[in-house]
């Protein structure tokens, strides 16, 4: 019975040093701000584009810590702002001849396109989306949000950055 016991407790403490095979990750979104800690008041230490590839390293709660660019940039992106797809793009001697921004290619990423959007629309004739358009248009910057969250006496979960 305790030759079972240890063979089992042995063949348990192999698989739990197994090396797991690492997680491939695209960003999904325009652009991605890469913090120094798990948080969106994090210090930025990186950005990143659209279809950029990434080595996940660790992952806490919504966050993962990530690596770009063959291990020359490291840091923590929103889970929300990553995706298992790979994301191909073709580089040329020519511009692109495509009707699409960035902004609208990262959404049709994620599965929203013009076809979605006017089915929406269609369902919601009522719906009045000039107020969206304006809230769109709206740019704040890291630093507006950082005094912002300063004169509340916000302080990012595990402290102060």
């Amino acid at each position: 019975m305790k030759r079972i016991t240890l063979t089992a407790l042995a063949l348990a403490l192999l698989a739990g040093t197994a090396i797991a095979k690492p997680i491939t990750m695209s960003l999904q979104v325009r652009k991605g701000d890469l913090r120094s800690s798990p948080s969106f008041l994090g210090k930025i230490v990186g950005s990143t584009a659209y279809g950029d590839r990434f080595t996940v390293e660790e992952t806490r709660g919504a966050w993962s810590r990530v690596t770009a660019k063959e291990g020359a940039l490291t840091g923590w992106l929103h889970s929300s702002a990553l995706t298992k797809k790979k994301v191909k793009l073709k580089a040329g001697e020519q511009d692109a001849d495509v009707a699409a921004s960035s902004g609208e290619l990262a959404l049709a990423g994620k599965g929203f396109n013009s076809e979605v959007e006017a089915q929406f629309k269609e369902q919601n004739a009522a719906a009045d989306f000039a107020a969206v358009d304006i809230i769109e248009a709206i740019r704040v910057t890291t630093r507006e949000i950082e005094k912002f969250l300063k004169a509340g006496s916000v302080v990012p979960k595990g402290g102060a950055e």
